[in-house]
């Protein structure tokens, strides 16, 4: 998965994100819907983040990027803050 491919997956979450939120404001889904849509949508974005970090950071130290891998989601969400 290219840089390019990552940022445009991002685009797609945070536009299916913002989708989400205006479908719960005009009380098109119910609140615990909402909740649980956007809880799966912050750790595939969580994700993704992680995955363009790591490209980033070989590219920055002279090493193929594509040899980056996705981490899991319960990887990516055990990271510290």
């Amino acid at each position: 998965m290219s840089e390019q491919d990552i940022l445009a997956r991002i685009k797609t979450l945070v536009d299916q994100e913002h989708e989400l939120r205006s479908q719960s404001s005009q009380g098109e889904i119910d609140p615990e819907t909402e909740r649980r849509q956007l809880a799966e949508l912050e750790v595939m974005l969580d994700q993704c983040w992680d995955l363009l970090r790591q490209r980033r950071a070989r590219l920055d130290q002279g090493r193929n990027p594509n040899e980056a891998q996705p981490n899991s989601a319960h990887q990516v969400e055990g990271y510290l803050q």
